[in-house]
């Protein structure tokens, strides 16, 4: 049984063969109706639809791997972030794949483009044995219209089998779960996990490799456009801010999460968001916890009375990391055709658990680059087993794990583009002052939008700046409506001395971070890097 609509290319045309009854391009509520029907969630007392995904509550990131052939095996930066498959074994996952999804009963497949401006986006099909698998992709990718439907031809496909286990020795992967993606085969396999985002980050993935050899810079940001069409990105790994500070009212958000950035456009690959939803507040979030009340968000791991269907957002005995994915229309100001023009402004968010740097710095294009590459964040003691003090992270381009060529790529892309446009860059710490984490208190957001908010409207530009001792880029001195206390880390400290001492051991973190890059960088940016001083 095939329920229409479908797309013209069916799946025998891919050489999958199957007896399952198949469900093409549903909408949501039919896609709910499914999820619900088949015991796969619950509806909230306001309609969401609320799921768990068992053991897997994030990314599996171990377990990813491209296959190294002819195409890769110069073109992609081999290491933690991509392990290599050979070919043969892929061959061999494949045709597993491809026997477990012939033994199916049900198939939901959504034809769908990643990418939101017409010239670089990229046709992908998604075959899911989930209903809300389903329903997630769609949400989270751009959704063709009717006529385009009906002539869609899959440029790269996604199966997605939560119920598959792989054999590490046949497969050549590292367990039970395998993400495999084949670039010349145009195909990514997922086996093993109910985590959603395992997909969304695939088709991400799969636009950081093709953008940049049309040069369309690629970027783990969101972006939005302020009330004089000045485009602004944020740059942020995973609680940094980047959902929240982008989701301003008074400005229009093209994305919380990837996008890129041709000649013409800044432009969301995704028709959907998806934000962190442990202990949001609709006070200080009220946009995002608006969508966690409305018929077709999914909540992944959000705890839920089973009576009353009321939800507890600040419940994490499912997950810390629990996830609302929504239509970004669901934002009420959010951008029609999910496009802005090339940025004005370039913010990268960091939580610095070590206290040390300022709540914002404005950076030069070779300190941008540099601090680009080194993509910090710390962790907080009590994050993860075995954290007890505050813990460096850095993942370059703010994205290590999806960024499948040599960062180097990615960052003279971007130094290229902030030159041409003479972007504003700025560095915004959202983590602590006062102290490290456990002495000092986290950055009101209060003070974080005031000062992003001088930044983008170009008046932060006109007041006085200090040059930062250790890492040399420029502090604003005074900022109407902020604490001027709070722009000096250093004054914020009741113990000086351990302020130095905890800057020149974070400068220290950078500066061995960044070795690895060094080689790939002009001299400008090797000369960006912190130098700690210690007063006498």
């Amino acid at each position: 049984m095939i329920n229409e609509p479908i797309a013209r290319h069916d799946l025998a045309a891919q050489g999958i063969a199957t007896d399952a009854a198949q469900h093409w391009n549903l909408g949501n509520a039919a896609l709910v109706e499914q999820a619900l029907r088949r015991g796969e969630g619950h509806l909230s007392d306001h309609g969401a639809l609320v799921v768990e995904t068992g053991r897997h509550t994030g990314r599996s990131a171990q377990d990813k791997f491209t296959v190294r052939d002819a195409a890769t095996t110069d073109s992609i930066w081999w290491g933690p972030s991509n392990k290599p498959m050979e070919p043969d074994a892929f061959a061999r996952l494949k045709a597993d794949f491809l026997d477990h999804l012939a033994g199916q009963e049900t198939l939901f497949v959504q034809d769908l483009f990643g990418g939101s401006q017409p010239e670089y986006r990229v046709n992908v099909r998604v075959i899911n044995t989930l209903a809300w698998h389903n329903l997630f992709i769609r949400t989270m990718l751009v959704r063709p219209e009717a006529h385009e439907l009906a002539d869609f031809v899959p440029g790269y496909t996604i199966i997605d089998l939560p119920d598959f286990r792989a054999d590490p020795p046949r497969h050549g992967c590292r367990s039970e779960t395998v993400i495999a993606v084949n670039i010349t085969d145009r195909l990514i396999l997922i086996g093993g996990t109910r985590y959603a985002g395992e997909m969304k980050k695939s088709v991400f993935g799969l636009l950081n490799y093709l953008l940049p050899e049309q040069g369309v810079m690629p970027m783990h940001c969101s972006a939005n456009i302020g009330p004089k069409g000045d485009t602004a990105v944020f740059f942020g790994l995973s609680g940094t801010g980047k959902t929240t500070l982008s989701a301003d009212a008074s400005r229009t958000l093209i994305g919380d999460d990837e996008h890129g950035w041709s000649d013409t456009h800044v432009f969301n690959f995704e028709g959907g968001c998806y934000a962190k939803t442990i202990r949001l507040s609709a006070q200080a979030e009220p946009e995002i916890y608006a969508t966690t009340q409305r018929f077709g968000t999914v909540l992944e791991n959000v705890v839920m009375d089973p009576d009353t269907r009321i939800l507890d957002l600040d419940d994490a005995t499912l997950a810390e990391n629990s996830r609302a994915a929504y239509p970004i229309d669901f934002i009420p100001n959010a951008s029609a055709d999910n496009m802005g023009p090339v940025p004005r402004n370039i913010v990268m968010l960091t939580a610095d658990a070590f206290g040390v740097l300022p709540p914002i710095a404005r950076l030069t294009p070779d300190q941008a680059m540099y601090h680009f590459l080194s993509g910090y964040t710390a962790k907080v003691a009590g994050t993860e087993m075995g954290v007890t003090e505050p813990e460096a992270t850095f993942s370059t381009c703010f994205g290590a794990p999806f960024m499948p060529r040599h960062p180097s790529v990615y960052g003279n892309l971007l130094k290229e583009r902030i030159a041409r446009g003479q972007v504003d860059c700025w560095l915004v710490n959202t983590g602590w002052t006062g102290g490290k984490y456990g002495v000092g208190s986290r950055m009101p957001i209060k003070a974080t939008r005031a000062l992003l908010n001088a930044a983008l409207d170009g008046s932060l530009n006109d007041g006085d700046f200090r040059t930062d001792p250790n890492f040399g880029f420029a502090v604003p001195v005074s900022v109407p409506g902020v604490d001027p206390a709070i722009l000096d880390p250093r004054d914020t400290w009741a113990d000086k001395a351990a302020y130095d001492e905890t800057a020149a051991k974070l400068v220290d973190l950078f500066v061995e971070n960044f070795a690895p890059f060094e080689a790939h960088v002009d001299e400008g940016v090797r000369a960006s890097a912190p130098k700690a001083v210690v007063p006498a």
